[in-house]
């Protein structure tokens, strides 16, 4: 199990924002995802969870191994969170979700609706849906937001647990997780910015004058 990264470049609203990027994430491993707001770290992960093609390059990986945390939780608010849960299971096809509700500290919870949980609730359920995928890839954006002390406790937990089983993380992440991780700084692949102008530019023009053709 390995997701491999060869010479990738991604765009944003059709403007390069990475170019060349290189790594490998393997098993057993958590790989944190460095970089200023806006430098690129979520459309590289879009990228690599097959939601948006890339401009060049190649991702290496199963799809059916890779799963993907975005910002939102990506919750159905009239079910409630064992609903929840037991949905995403069936989807993926686990049969017991207690591991979920019991690592994500859900129990007394379990049979509210999801629209009637806190912020940090809410986002505890979205990441225990993790554990309900059976995916040994996972990809993170920002997985701690709303999340107090103790539940981001709770969520290192669960990725130690989860590499030490063979899976792996790509976290993008701000905060100090308390991890046994590497790094990887996309700061040294980011797009030459007046050549990213100059392509959007020669892009608009392409539209214009096949739009008056």
């Amino acid at each position: 199990m390995e997701l491999r990264v060869d010479n990738l470049s991604v765009a944003r609203g059709g403007v390069p924002v990475l170019e060349g990027v290189n790594f490998t994430l393997s098993a057993g491993q958590v790989l944190i995802l460095r970089g200023p707001n806006g430098s690129g770290k979520t459309t590289l992960l879009r990228t690599l969870a097959g939601l948006q093609p890339p401009i060049a390059g190649q991702v290496s990986a199963d799809p059916e191994h890779i799963t993907y945390g975005a910002h939102a939780d990506g919750l159905k608010a009239t079910l409630t969170v064992e609903e929840n849960l037991r949905f995403w299971a069936s989807v993926h096809g686990i049969d017991s979700i207690a591991p979920a509700v019991n690592d994500f500290n859900l129990e007394g919870l379990t049979h509210r609706p999801a629209g009637n949980l806190s912020a940090g609730q809410k986002r505890r359920l979205g990441l225990a849906r993790l554990l309900v995928t059976g995916r040994p890839i996972w990809l993170l954006d920002e997985p701690t937001v709303s999340l107090d002390v103790a539940s981001v406790g709770l969520f290192a937990d669960a990725v130690r647990a989860h590499v030490a089983n063979g899976g792996a993380a790509l976290i993008a992440t701000h905060i100090d997780l308390g991890l046994e991780a590497d790094t990887f700084d996309i700061g040294p692949f980011r797009a030459d910015p007046k050549r990213a102008r100059d392509q959007k530019t020669r892009d608009n023009y392409a539209d214009f004058d096949e739009a008056f053709s």
